[in-house]
């Protein structure tokens, strides 16, 4: 079992060369730059949190994205991270990565996904009309096996640690790809939790982490359940303002679904065409994902099996758990989950 581990600045090249020589995959630059007309600014899709992002275009016909990253040890660190993830990662809800170039820069090379990011089309205006029900609740099925597959189904346990609508991305056919791993941590067997530097995005972290640097699977967890309630609503939970008595979408979620008024959360934009037994297992899903006590949330693979429809009755959620707030342990948290 391989782990990620602090290296020198001549070990990671080492490692670098190492995983090129196991994996066949790697580009040369010349291939990189032909396929993205010399990184031509008409190709940049963006720019991540390590460097910009471009499309291109391989000889063969394949359409592909090129992660440029950034010169500095931290991102050779991240590099050789990802590239060890992912060059073992094969899931229909996963990204896949296609190849890498190691000299004279470092690039991953990704399968290039059509529709883009599921933020861009939950909260920018001019896309908000293509996510239809049956489409964001095949999304939150996506992600949710996705994340099994991460969390208990790969060749190691590893953690996203920055689930978000800006890194699920989606193909031709709808289907969600959870994407952007340079956060990503292995999960040691021998260990509950991991101390470690917050690393996750505003409105997405889970209490524990943001506040003591806990990280376990449940802190992806919080992060669905996040992402849940807000494709269900429409809703930025970092930015909401619906109402002014709740601090964001999940305290306005949990006052709604106490009410019985769960499906007001839903976005209005669907014109009440969904479906009401799936919204109510999603906005339920949403806030039991989003414990205080991570003990109270439940693992992906109950999720998905809830998703599905072969699980019992669900449980009844308790008040969201919010960065910055205390949570105490619960005699209620069992193995059930």
């Amino acid at each position: 079992m391989w782990q990620l581990v602090p290296l020198t600045r001549e070990g990671e090249e080492e490692d670098l060369e190492k995983i090129a020589a196991e994996e066949h995959k790697e580009f040369t630059f010349q291939t990189l730059v032909s396929a993205t007309r010399n990184f031509h600014a008409d190709n940049k899709l963006g720019h991540g949190d390590f460097g910009p992002v471009f499309k291109g275009k391989l000889e063969d016909g394949r359409v592909i994205v090129v992660k440029k990253l950034s010169h500095s040890y931290q991102i050779i660190k991240e590099f050789t991270k990802e590239l060890r993830l992912l060059t073992r990662v094969q899931h229909r809800n996963v990204v896949s990565l296609l190849g890498y170039c190691v000299h004279p820069e470092k690039l991953l090379v990704y399968e290039y996904v059509v529709n883009g990011s599921l933020d861009k089309l939950l909260f920018e205006p001019q896309d908000q009309d293509s996510l239809d029900w049956k489409k964001r609740y095949d999304v939150i099925s996506g992600i949710a096996r996705g994340l099994r597959y991460l969390h208990q189904d790969s060749h190691e346990c590893f953690i996203h640690r920055d689930l978000k609508a800006s890194n699920i991305l989606l193909n031709e056919k709808w289907v969600p790809k959870i994407a952007d791993f340079g956060m990503a941590r292995l999960y040691p067997e021998d260990h509950t939790r991991v101390n470690t530097r917050v690393a996750d995005t505003n409105g997405y972290t889970a209490p524990e982490y943001a506040m003591h640097g806990n990280l376990t699977v449940k802190t992806d967890v919080y992060g669905f359940g996040v992402l849940v309630l807000e494709i269900v609503s429409g809703q930025k939970n970092a930015s909401f303002d619906l109402d002014s008595d709740c601090k964001n979408l999940l305290d306005w979620a949990y006052k709604m679904y106490k009410k019985g008024k769960g499906f007001e959360i839903v976005d209005s934009r669907l014109g009440g065409l969904v479906v009401g037994d799936q919204v109510e297992t999603c906005v339920r899903i949403g806030l039991l994902c989003t414990q205080s006590d991570p003990l109270l949330r439940p693992t992906m693979d109950r999720v998905v099996m809830m998703l599905s429809k072969k699980s019992s009755a669900l449980d009844e959620p308790i008040r969201p758990g919010i960065p910055g707030t205390r949570y105490r342990r619960s005699r209620a948290s069992t193995s059930n989950f």
